[in-house]
Order: structure tokens, then sequence, then C-alpha cells
């Protein structure tokens, strides 16, 4: 992807405290992503949040779990945030909670490879 290139967004609504056979279903997005040949993915952790539910979880320091609302945000071209997506899709459907996933259009405003694993 570089500068001026048209993309799509992926975002994934979802809970701390989802999980995919035993794993963090974060977890399980992200690396599915990498064997998919993403070029990223991204997670967001919320401070404070509510679904469908209608019940309000945060990270106050007195609450016995950690459970808050998450993103997975992801940007790639068409393509692959499709083929992806269609991927992903059973992942919800055995996790059996609420989620909410999004796909917009966007645009590549500016691409610069790290450095990872090279230092400084």
């Amino acid at each position: 992807m570089k500068p001026g290139d048209k993309a799509k967004r992926l975002r994934i609504y979802i809970s701390s405290t989802d999980k995919f056979e035993h794993t963090p279903l974060y977890e399980v997005i992200v690396f599915e992503a990498k064997k998919s040949g993403i070029a990223g993915a991204t997670v967001l952790k919320g401070t404070m949040g509510f679904g469908a539910s209608s019940e309000i979880y945060s990270n106050k320091i007195w609450e016995l779990t950690e459970k808050i609302p998450l993103v997975v945000e992801i940007i790639d071209e068409a393509d692959k945030i499709d083929g992806f997506l269609e991927t992903i899709k059973p992942f919800f459907d055995k996790a059996g909670k609420g989620h909410i996933i999004t796909v917009d259009e966007t645009t590549i405003s500016l691409v610069r490879a790290g450095t990872a694993g090279k230092g400084k």
C-alpha cells in the first residue's frame, strides 16, 4: 500500500473476556490476521463501554474481573479485508457472545515500514 491508495478498515468490537476455544478472541483474530497475510492489526483497549446488553464495563480498580471493551482494527486492501472477514466469521458463532463488526472505506495517507528487531 502507498499514499493515495484506497483501502478498507475493519473494526471488531468485542470484550476482553470473549474466548474462542479457551483462547482470548482478540488473540485468535490477530494471529489469524498475521497467518492470512494482512498488513497489520491493532487491539485497542477501551476505558469504558456498553453494548446491546446495556451492561456498562470499565477498568475501575474495584471490579473483580477486567471485562472491558476492545476494538481490533485492521486496515488493508479491500480484497484482503473481504477474504479475512469471511475467514473469521465462524469464530464469532463459536464465541457465543455479542459482537459488532464494521467495515468502511479509507484512504492511505502515509506508509512507513518499521525496523522491528534492528534496534536504533
